[in-house]
């Protein structure tokens, strides 16, 4: 049996987590139950914003590669957006803080990254970009096919046409520098990114945990990573 590539998943703060007694840091069931399937070892890093906490060449060694996972809104002051907007939530200065630092590392790094949904948005301002605040129609519990790109190879979902599920309020506005747009909406919402870094990395708005049980093509983009992650 081949090795199981350990994928780092930065843990999300919530307010009830009622099996437990207190709040919690956790990943969504789905996620690490289809990275496990595409065939890594997902596991769940605590955010912080300490120097010891954003250590991450100290705190990812014997890591394949990042996922970073989808969650509440960046605070729009990150990129110059209207952060008094009613639409923005959860808001979390420590989970924006330790978000943007990871994803400046494994880009930087050579680590592989895929970055789905709010990992795209954390990607895109890292690299310089913007995001829409609040989408003039949201893409809130929206399933929708998209062609991908001749520029998609790298996402490895091997056809040019996707079912994708996706749940999001905010978009790409202008995009961040090194980044190469592989996939769009048919309103234009940005869908798939291939990013310029020394290892492969790559950026969806949809959640492929949302349907990787029944979708071989979300498990492709999965097993990817997984893939990536193992040689590295």
């Amino acid at each position: 049996m081949a090795v199981r590539p350990r994928i780092a998943i930065l843990g999300r703060f919530t307010e009830s987590a009622s099996a437990l007694r207190y709040r919690g840091v956790i990943s969504a069931r789905a996620l690490v139950e289809a990275v496990w399937a595409a065939g890594g070892d997902p596991v769940t890093l605590l955010p912080g914003d300490a120097a010891d906490a954003l250590d991450w060449d100290q705190r990812l060694a014997g890591f394949g590669g990042v996922l970073l996972a989808g969650g509440g809104d960046i605070d729009p002051r990150r990129y110059g957006g209207d952060h008094e907007h009613e639409s923005v939530y959860d808001v979390d200065e420590v989970q924006d803080t330790a978000d943007l630092s990871l994803a400046s590392y494994s880009l930087e790094s050579g680590v592989p990254t895929l970055a789905v949904c709010r990992g795209l948005h954390i990607v895109n301002v890292v690299r310089g970009g913007s995001l829409v605040v609040d989408m003039p129609r949201n893409h809130r519990n929206v399933v929708q096919e998209i062609r991908l790109d001749e520029g998609s190879a790298p996402l490895g979902i091997g056809t040019d046409r996707v079912s994708i599920s996706c749940y999001h309020h905010q978009a790409i506005d202008r995009l961040g520098d090194g980044m190469e747009v592989v996939s769009r909406a048919d309103d234009g919402t940005v869908e798939a990114v291939v990013i310029d870094a020394p290892a492969w990395a790559v950026g969806v708005q949809w959640h492929p945990e949302d349907t990787w049980s029944t979708d071989p093509a979300q498990v492709r983009l999965l097993r990817t990573l997984v893939e990536h992650a193992r040689g590295r």
